[in-house]
Formats: C-alpha cells, sequence, structure tokens
C-alpha cells in the first residue's frame, strides 16, 4: 500500500506539472475532469473530458477516455419540433487532425447512438514527447447539427515501464465496453491482486476478441464479444497462474476441457476466464529482435540530368526478313503438307481404294433414300367415306397420291393390302347386336 500511494502521488504531480501555467485552470481540470479510481489497492486514472483539453496518459498504462453525450447535448442549438430533447442519438467521429483516421494504438468503440463513445489503448515509447490532436466530431441524428472538440493527448515516459512481467487474460462473458468502466476493471485488477500479490500492478492493454479474429456471437442466451485483457507485474508469477502450465492441465486444453485452477473461484463470481488462452510473459527472458531497416532517403530523386530525346534522323529498317520469317516460311510448310496430303490420297493405291468405298457409301446412300420414296403404303382409316355429324352427307375420302412417305399418318387402311383386317360391322335387329368378322387369307 505505501507504493501504491506513492505512485499516486507521482501521478498527481506530474499533471501539475504538465499545466503549471495556469494555477487556477489547473485546480479546476484535476478536481473536475481527471479521476482516480482506488479499487483494493489498484489505481486506474479514468480520463472523463470532452472539451477542448490536454490529457497525460503514461507509456505502457492503459489509456480511457469516455466520450460523454450529455456533455455534447448542451452544445447544439435548440430543436424546435417537439421531441425527447434527452435522448436524442448522437455519434461520434475521432480521427488525427490532418487524417482520415486515428493512431494505430487508439481504438474506438461506441456500441449504440444512445450510449457514450469511449476512446482507449496503450501508448508505447515511440509516441512519447509527441503531442497527440483528437479531433472529435458529435452528429445529432435528430437535428442534423455536429460539434467539434480537440483533445491533445501528450504521452508521458514512467520509470517502471515496462513492468517485467505481463499477463494476458480471455475473459468470455465480457464486451469491451462493459470491460472499459471503471468499476468493472477496478473489480478484475483487484481479482488479479489478490492471486498474484504484486507490489505495482497496471492494467497494459484491452482489446476485442473480435480484433483478434473472434466470430460475433449470435443474439441468444447473452452471448458475449469476449476481452483480452493485458496487465503487468513487478513480481514473478504465482503459483496459482502457473497451474495452467502443467502437463495435466494441457492435455485437458488439448482436449478442449476446462482446466483444474485452484484460484479460479475468486474470478468465477464475475468474470468467466478461458484458462487455455492466458498467456504468461516474462520480458526480462524475451531475446529482443532488432529488424535492420532500409534507409528511406529524402525522397527526392537524384539529380541525372536533362532528358535528351532520341534523334530526329532515325536509321531505316528493313522488314523483308521478318516478312519472310513470319508470312513465307509458314505458307511453304503448309504447301508441302498440302501436296503430300494429295499424293497419298489420289496417286497411291491405299487412297484410291478409300476414296472408291466412299463413293460407293455415298450412292448406296441415295438409292435408299430414292426407294423409301416410291415404296407402296396403305392408307390410313380416317381417309375412308364418312358421315358428317349435322348434315349426314358423305365426305371424300383425304389420300392424295402426292404425299410422300414421311407425311403418311401412322394408321393404315385395309382396302390395298392383300393381308387385310376388315373392321367389324355392328347390325342391330330389334335388341340383339350382331358383330360380323370377316378375315381374308392367302
Amino acid at each position: 500500500m505505501p507504493s501504491v500511494g506513492v505512485f499516486v502521488g507521482v501521478i498527481v504531480a506530474v499533471a501539475v506539472r504538465s499545466v503549471s501555467g495556469t494555477d487556477g485552470q489547473t485546480r479546476a481540470l484535476i478536481d473536475s475532469k481527471q479521476r482516480s479510481v482506488f479499487h483494493s489497492g489498484v489505481v486506474t486514472i479514468l480520463s472523463k473530458s470532452h472539451a477542448d483539453r490536454n490529457v497525460y496518459p503514461s507509456a505502457g498504462v492503459l489509456f480511457v477516455h469516455v466520450l460523454e453525450r450529455d456533455y455534447f447535448k448542451g452544445e447544439f442549438p435548440p430543436y424546435l419540433k417537439a421531441g425527447d430533447a434527452s435522448n436524442d442519438p448522437i455519434t461520434f467521429n475521432t480521427n488525427l487532425r490532418g487524417f482520415p483516421d486515428r493512431p494505430g494504438w487508439l481504438r474506438y468503440i461506441q456500441r449504440t447512438p444512445h450510449s457514450d463513445g469511449v476512446l482507449y489503448g496503450s501508448p508505447t515509447l515511440e509516441h512519447i514527447g509527441k503531442p497527440t490532436i483528437i479531433e472529435i466530431t458529435a452528429y445529432n441524428k435528430r437535428t442534423f447539427e455536429t460539434a467539434r472538440h480537440n483533445l491533445v493527448i501528450n504521452i508521458m515516459s514512467t520509470e517502471e515501464f515496462p513492468l517485467p512481467y505481463q499477463a494476458e487474460f480471455y475473459i468470455k462473458n465480457m464486451n469491451v465496453e462493459e470491460m472499459l468502466a471503471s468499476e468493472v476493471l477496478g473489480d478484475f485488477l483487484g481479482a488479479v491482486k489478490n492471486v498474484w500479490q504484486p507490489e505495482r500492478l497496471n492494467a497494459i492493454n484491452i482489446t476485442s476478441a473480435l480484433d483478434r479474429g473472434g466470430r460475433v456471437p449470435l443474439p441468444i442466451n447473452d452471448l458475449k464479444e469476449g476481452v483480452y485483457v493485458m496487465v503487468g507485474a513487478d513480481v514473478q508469477f504465482s503459483s496459482c497462474l502457473r497451474e495452467v502450465e502443467s502437463p495435466q492441465n494441457q492435455l485437458r486444453c488439448s482436449q478442449e476441457m476446462e482446466p483444474v485452477i485452484s484460484c479460479d473461484k475468486k474470478f468465477r463470481a464475475q468474470f468467466n476466464i478461458d484458462w487455455c488462452k492466458i498467456s504468461l510473459v516474462d520480458i526480462t527472458k524475451v531475446v529482443p529482435v532488432h529488424s535492420i531497416r532500409p534507409d528511406p532517403g529524402t525522397g527526392v530523386l537524384p539529380e541525372i540530368g536533362e532528358y535528351n530525346p532520341p534523334s530526329e534522323s532515325l536509321r531505316s529498317r528493313d522488314y523483308f526478313a521478318d516478312f519472310l520469317i513470319t508470312l513465307a516460311v509458314p505458307s511453304a510448310v503448309a504447301m508441302v503438307l498440302f501436296v503430300i496430303l494429295g499424293y497419298s490420297m489420289c496417286c497411291r493405291r491405299e487412297g484410291v481404294i478409300q476414296l472408291v468405298h466412299h463413293s460407293s457409301i455415298q450412292k448406296s446412300s441415295k438409292e435408299i433414300r430414292s426407294m423409301s420414296k416410291n415404296r407402296e403404303i396403305s392408307w390410313p382409316l380416317s381417309t375412308l367415306p364418312v358421315f358428317h355429324p349435322v348434315s349426314g352427307e358423305v365426305v371424300a375420302p383425304i389420300h392424295p397420291d402426292s404425299y410422300e412417305a414421311t407425311s403418311m399418318p401412322l394408321m393404315q387402311t385395309q382396302t390395298n393390302l392383300q393381308n387385310q383386317v376388315q373392321i367389324p360391322q355392328q347390325q342391330t335387329s330389334g335388341k340383339c347386336i350382331v358383330l360380323s368378322d370377316t378375315r381374308s387369307l392367302e
């Protein structure tokens, strides 16, 4: 606890020294705009600023900035039409001044137009001493009005950065905006502190599982996206955190079973941790990899003198050789092949036999087609004389001799056949009906 008090004193002293130009404004800035959340001996700095102002996050420590809708409501002019002005849908757009997006380390989330927006991230040593100006634009979707403010982020260095021992937890029953709340984050850090027992503990970064390739959960059973929370401490990992590295728990994780962790009950009441995805890193044992980057240069092309175009008097070129290669040679080869094929088909015995055989087949086909057209066929019964159903007159038969075989009906008549079958005739005599069937045989 003494170390925690010293840490708080350092933060307040740095904040006062950074804005030491107007004492009254500095005091009001610290009292109203910056809040310190103390929970179980863990310190979390949560900035809830909204207007043009300076904030001073530390490198390697989680930075959270809340964009409150209540503040921006007062920036919009009054709306004369009826409606609930206190519940106007407001969205925010954040970007680095002069650029279309935010810096790489800074993220933004707003779940609905009726909830507050949150800027969060973890700055690194590369950003120390470089003021970052974020333009914040609020849009009122009911009145179509906008309001804009600037947020100046001055990243400061810390002597303890980076903390040597870092652990990353995967919490399955939380969304990122829920985890960024000061009370929830303080509860989690308090539970980690009770398990780890460090002298100094900081939240380093928070990442949504969707940014790690996770799937969007189905809107059933109150499923959450999941959150990765990285914390750092100044002491070795506790025995409870190292239980996941045991062979028994590693085997259970490979079989998609929950490992047996003795300290899980300290988190289970509020946080559902996937212990198989915990990551323990000791940066004192990590071998640094230095990538050699090429010199980008000044971006100015070297001086190579003026451009000298080719002279106007160009030497003429003879394309006759190209003509021979592209046209004459292929034509000559095709002519030779044509002569060889003609000789083999017309002058040799095998070729003559093939031509005669083809000609005989063609003549036979023509003869068969002519015979099929001239063959005698019987006419269908439908062409016999019939009576008109209304007038009773006899209708002439329809069987012109000029019909071809291909257009004849399928039903044949018996008049022109030697072997014919007469259609049974109906004879009525009183109440009896006699059917006569005669057949003519050879």
